[in-house]
């Protein structure tokens, strides 16, 4: 969906109060297996089942020690990956010996943990994971998951991640983002990631500006390979190739889909401009949704409905972000001139849950990421170290990856937008335009 700012586009000569202590130690959370003989009346007023976040609280967490073949491994993926949630301060497991028997509440008391999320490794291979109050002294949840073999590989790691994710959604009612993985370009191919950087394979011969298609089984990207320029799409589990968009002479580029997987919207350049174009994914004629006249209509980003797009036009004289109906109706300027007349804003993506756009916009020389809030036009800066570029959202609305440069290589990093705290996850060869997966079950 998106495209760097130095890539060539083909247009002519001439984008209540936090509870506290995690409602006093995890004891809200308790509430909900007996949630169901609960009276709503009976609830105190403003409070819900499950344990609320809000910014600038975290709750405390401890993943005790696992014994067993690669119970290292598990414990540590487990505490990074509830880490990289934000949500939650960790507690490192070497602070307490293995547990063998019944948990000692008053030692983790001591530590100052609200939670401990205790894993036994079975026989079989699976695991069995429990979350304790230390509050209650109690267990809260509990679930038995099984994990394929071998041990320590992709599909392994994957499932470990969505052990993560469901302890994630028991403590703060939202399954996590750690079960995930983010596609980019890189040395004109595309790659994916996990979540946590481990992984990276490549996965196209050529191609740039990957987007997922919403099963996260497959990419669709562009191929500027100077003769069709073609829009490709790769199925991940079989290797799959196949072209969507192809036409000598044409650029297609900056795809995207729609949230239902059925539409295909791409930017289709020309020597008289380029104008976004949609057409079924599964094929068919395609239709023009912009008509620049001359000008260049990039980058488009669905709105979670499939109904809207957002995307980055020069039509104004100036690269700004727009947004419309999915037919070309109803177009309106999303970053009004705030900023400053010599400003760039590109590469925006529309927040899977509705409520933001994040863009990058060229501020005080430099290129930062910004977001808007569609309900009330409120910005906000996110980034503000190095150049930021093709900022694309997490599954949750809360994380992006952005394209950063310090030293003028590119990576990939992961930004926090309520706390601001940014994380690398490539290194190495220079990586770029980023697109985050939604949550899967399986890599």
């Amino acid at each position: 969906m998106r495209c760097d700012p130095t890539d060539p586009i083909r247009v002519p000569a001439a984008r209540p109060a936090w509870p506290t202590r995690w409602q006093r130690r995890l004891g809200f959370v308790a509430l909900l297996t007996a949630a169901t003989a609960v009276d709503a009346q009976e609830r105190q007023p403003g409070v819900s089942i499950g344990l609320q976040y809000r910014v600038g609280q975290k709750s405390t967490l401890l993943v005790l020690p696992i014994t067993g073949p690669a119970g290292d491994s598990v414990a540590a993926m487990l505490t990074r990956d509830l880490d990289y949630s934000d949500r939650f301060t960790m507690v490192a497991s070497s602070a307490v010996p293995p547990v063998t028997g019944a948990l000692n509440y008053g030692l983790v008391s001591r530590l100052g943990v609200d939670g401990v999320v205790q894993v036994v490794l079975r026989p079989t291979g699976g695991l069995r994971v429990q979350l304790h109050d230390v509050g209650k002294k109690s267990v809260v949840q509990e679930r038995e998951v099984p994990l394929p073999a071998p041990v320590l590989s992709a599909a392994w790691r994957m499932a470990v991640h969505g052990v993560a994710d469901f302890v994630e959604e028991w403590i703060v009612g939202q399954r996590g983002i750690a079960q995930t993985r983010i596609a980019f370009t890189r040395g004109g191919r595309v790659w994916v990631v996990d979540s946590d950087g481990a992984n990276v394979t490549p996965v196209t011969a050529s191609g740039m500006s990957p987007q997922w298609l919403p099963s996260g089984r497959g990419l669709v990207y562009s191929v500027l390979d100077g003769t069709r320029n073609p829009i490709m799409t790769t199925d991940l589990a079989t290797g799959t190739q196949r072209i969507l968009v192809a036409a000598a002479g044409v650029e297609h580029t900056t795809p995207a889909v729609s949230p239902d997987g059925r539409l295909l919207v791409y930017a289709r350049g020309t020597d008289v401009g380029t104008d976004l174009y949609a057409q079924l994914l599964e094929g068919g004629a395609p239709r023009r949704i912009t008509v620049g006249r001359g000008r260049a209509s990039v980058q488009p980003s669905f709105g979670p409905d499939g109904q809207r797009l957002v995307f980055m036009s020069d039509r104004s004289g100036r690269q700004e972000v727009y947004i419309g109906d999915v037919d070309g109706t109803n177009v309106e300027l999303l970053t009004t001139g705030v900023f400053g007349d010599r400003d760039y804003r590109a590469g925006p993506d529309w927040s899977p849950d509705g409520r933001l756009v994040a863009f990058q916009s060229r501020n005080g020389g430099t290129f930062q990421i910004m977001t808007i809030n569609l309900r009330d036009q409120s910005v906000r800066q996110v980034t503000n170290e190095g150049r930021n570029d093709d900022p694309s959202w997490a599954p949750d609305s809360r994380h992006l990856v952005v394209t950063r440069s310090f030293d003028g290589v590119r990576h990939l990093w992961v930004v926090d937008t309520e706390t601001g705290r940014t994380r690398q996850l490539t290194r190495g060869a220079e990586s770029r335009l980023a697109a985050w997966s939604p949550r899967l079950s399986s890599p």
